[in-house]
């Protein structure tokens, strides 16, 4: 990310952010009157940070060199920030300063050792599999392959679960919650674009995605950044019906850039049938194609 790109972002960024929030919000007085700006003035913010107002409007602007933890702790403070926001804006300081290196692979790490693979093979009761950065899945165990079948079989490899769900029709039908899911692989998506400055890879990806999907376009604008980290996700397998699914996202310190994702089937889940369902159905299926291999390529 050049440092033009990274000063852009941090303004629509602040902008969009305080954009969301209104002085009742922010525990400001509010004195009526018809208001010309959508959420805080750039004034309010600054009194809430306990800077000037010409101070914050230089940040707004990108112009962001020096900033203290100490002034990007009070500008999350002010706007009411959670904690992936704050580091995203952190994240965006750093790109800001810091030399541009362009780097071909940076977070889209493609290798996953044998002994990963081995775990997800080893989980025989969760479907698992090991994706990068870019949302690319890079290895599967069985169960997974027969839960993403429509995602995973795909002639371009490896799948990435990005395209999926705003370039393949079939995902709004797959996943129940498409907005939901929408949401969090944008926001997984700007987040890693801050971590990863010159990362060309992922640039490529995001104009791609943005070319040919008018929502994900949409979505990127609004500058909203998510860690894909736990919670439930609602499919619709073709095979076996609706299942309620328990998600976590597991990173490996070994592999900077890979993450586990297990979905696992709550005990006292309703869909416990859907389930053992779709466990014979991955008993059943065989592969037949390297693309239907657990190692993909």
């Amino acid at each position: 990310m050049p440092a033009d790109t990274a000063r852009e972002d941090i303004r629509h960024f602040l902008t969009s952010r305080r954009a969301r929030l209104t002085p009742q919000q922010a525990g400001l007085p509010d004195f009526g009157g018809r208001r010309q700006v959508s959420g805080l003035r750039r004034s309010e913010v600054a009194q809430l940070a306990a800077i000037s107002v010409e101070y914050y409007t230089r940040l707004e602007r990108g112009n962001v060199g020096g900033v203290s933890e100490q002034i990007l702790d009070s500008l999350a403070t002010a706007l009411q920030l959670d904690d992936i926001e704050r580091a995203h804006l952190a994240a965006l300081i750093r790109a800001a300063n810091a030399p541009h290196h362009a780097s071909d692979r940076d977070g889209g790490t493609s290798h996953v050792r044998d002994s990963l693979q081995q775990i997800l093979d080893a989980m025989t009761g969760a479907a698992a599999f090991v994706r990068n950065a870019h949302l690319d899945v890079l290895a599967t165990n069985q169960l997974a392959r027969a839960l993403y079948t429509d995602a995973f079989d795909t002639e371009e490899q490896p799948p990435n679960l990005a395209r999926f769900v705003f370039l393949a029709p079939r995902a709004r039908r797959f996943y129940r919650d498409w907005n939901g899911i929408a949401h969090n692989a944008v926001g997984s998506l700007r987040a890693e674009a801050a971590r990863t400055p010159g990362n060309t890879d992922l640039v490529d990806l995001i104009d791609e995605l943005a070319t040919h999907s008018d929502e994900f376009a949409m979505r990127w604008d609004a500058h909203d950044v998510k860690y894909y980290r736990s919670g439930q996700q609602r499919f619709h397998h073709p095979a076996v019906g609706d299942l309620d699914l328990d998600y976590d996202a597991l990173e490996v310190p070994a592999d900077p850039g890979l993450t586990i994702v297990t979905y696992t089937l709550a005990p006292s889940s309703a869909h416990a049938p859907s389930f053992l369902g779709l466990l014979k159905h991955s008993e059943a299926s065989e592969p037949t194609s390297p693309a239907a291999s657990n190692h993909l390529p």
